[in-house]
């Protein structure tokens, strides 16, 4: 069952020390920053393995990236060493219905109320959607125009008004999932850097592991031309 499998792997990466690549050493990782080379390395590996194994470990550093990049320390401290230890499952939610590549076509809304954010809306194609332990949500705070006017925050998958519930079924199992919004409650320390600064923070989480999806894609390639070549 892929769910449980997925978990396994997290679990497994993180008693092996594999997650510890996905965060920075002051907070449990194995190097001082995120390394696109050793992120690579790591991949290829875990790709040529096993799909599941690489995504686990993928979704992991990305799901977490943003509060390497942009978060506080004390969300940092919070969240990045039960990544590296596998202890908590993480998400990055970007993509919408109707805004996948051009980011700043999101609809999705927070609010201010007295005791902090109202995040209403829904996100789809969510990578660990239904088994994450906390989503890093972007969504539409209102600072400016476009790319400008784009917030993100830390939501646990606890908080009263997030609904994971919704999947999406692939030809290559992996938990993925819609999540939706509504009425969902979190406080100012949530929101990861400044107001309107989502929009850099997840470009930046985006370029330290695009260059990742190509080393996985070696590995994949690597293992279908062995797989290949014992066949024939």
């Amino acid at each position: 069952e892929v769910d449980d499998a997925c978990r396994a792997w997290v679990r497994r990466l993180g008693d092996a020390g594999f997650l510890r690549y996905c965060v920075p050493a002051p907070w449990g990782g194995a190097l001082p920053t995120l390394d696109s080379r050793a992120l690579c390395v790591v991949r290829e590996a875990l790709a040529a393995h096993d799909g599941l194994a690489d995504f686990a470990f993928a979704m992991q550093g990305l799901g977490s990236g943003a509060i390497t990049l942009g978060g506080s320390d004390a969300m940092r401290a919070e969240w990045l060493p039960r990544v590296a230890s596998g202890t908590a499952i993480a998400a990055f939610a970007l993509s919408e219905p109707d805004a996948g590549s051009d980011v700043a076509a999101m609809s999705m809304r927070a609010t201010r109320t007295e005791a902090g954010w109202q995040l209403d809306g829904a996100k789809t194609w969510i990578s660990n959607g239904g088994i994450a332990d906390f989503y890093v949500v972007f969504v539409r705070t209102g600072e400016a125009p476009g790319a400008r006017g784009i917030s993100a925050f830390i939501v646990d998958a606890k908080t009263p008004g997030l609904d994971a519930s919704e999947r999406i079924d692939v030809i290559a199992p992996h938990p993925l999932g819609t999540v939706r919004l509504t009425d969902c409650r979190v406080s100012d320390d949530r929101l990861l850097g400044a107001a309107g600064q989502g929009f850099k923070v997840a470009m930046g989480t985006l370029d330290a592991f695009r260059t990742t999806v190509g080393a996985a894609a070696l590995g994949l390639a690597r293992r279908a031309l062995d797989e290949a070549t014992a066949r024939s």
